[in-house]
């Protein structure tokens, strides 16, 4: 029997169409403990357990705040790249909210190198001495090369580290974070639909992954959950 407090938790999650999961031919062997029926050609998620997976990532998010800990969030689909983006900001967390850099995990030495050069390139007080030792077709190319590292970086150059967890939208969509991630060792907190393999996360929440409504509800419950962490 569930308790009015209960039934309010599902109801916001609901309300969202978090429970909507995807069609049964694109259902990932791992996921069917999480799905009680369908509804049209959708399959409908239990979302009693998806609040059980969101409970203990807001508990990890909590522990990773009081930690010190860095979280990279993870999310380049364009219907909610914005509010990966922006949940981020909130707790001044790096992201990546276009594609995927390859080597941001696997080779990080070499990501570090691009965001120390973007750092030089855009030290306004050195912009001066570049202006005396540099003619103007050199200037344009340092402009370019500037403007295509802000491009590919957007989001970590405040990353000083490796991150110690990702938060990722759609685990099959970034399935190449994913990969270094776990081949690093670094934990996952993924909000994932049905086609994706549960073993992917450390800390799955099966959930609709291309609801706007859906993702922005539990990433702010994941932001809200580190802030608290932080302050406590």
């Amino acid at each position: 029997m569930t308790s009015g407090n209960d039934t309010a938790e599902l109801k916001r999650l609901f309300d969202t169409g978090a429970h909507f999961a995807q069609v049964k031919s694109r259902r990932h062997p791992s996921m069917q403990p999480y799905l009680v029926g369908t509804k049209g050609r959708q399959e409908i998620f239990d979302l009693a357990k998806t609040q059980t997976q969101l409970d203990a990532a807001k508990a990890v998010m909590g522990m990773l705040a009081k930690e010190g800990k860095t979280v990279l969030f993870v999310g380049g689909k364009i219907e909610i790249a914005a509010l990966v983006r922006k949940a981020a900001q909130e707790i001044n967390a790096p992201y990546v909210a276009t594609r995927w850099l390859g080597g941001t995990i696997s080779n990080w030495t070499e990501i570090k190198k691009r965001i120390n050069r973007l750092a030089e390139l855009s030290d306004t007080a050195a912009q001066g001495a570049r202006a005396a030792q540099h003619t103007k077709l050199e200037l344009v190319k340092l402009d370019r090369e500037k403007k295509k590292l802000e491009g590919r970086l957007d989001g970590i150059t405040s990353l000083e580290k490796r991150p110690d967890a990702l938060v990722v939208v759609d685990t099959k969509y970034e399935k190449h974070a994913v990969k270094e991630a776990n081949d690093a060792g670094v934990p996952i907190i993924a909000i994932m639909s049905s086609d994706c393999n549960l073993k992917d996360a450390a800390y799955p929440i099966v959930a609709n992954d291309t609801s706007r409504e859906a993702v922005k509800l539990i990433l702010n419950e994941l932001t809200e959950a580190f802030k608290k962490g932080y302050g406590g």
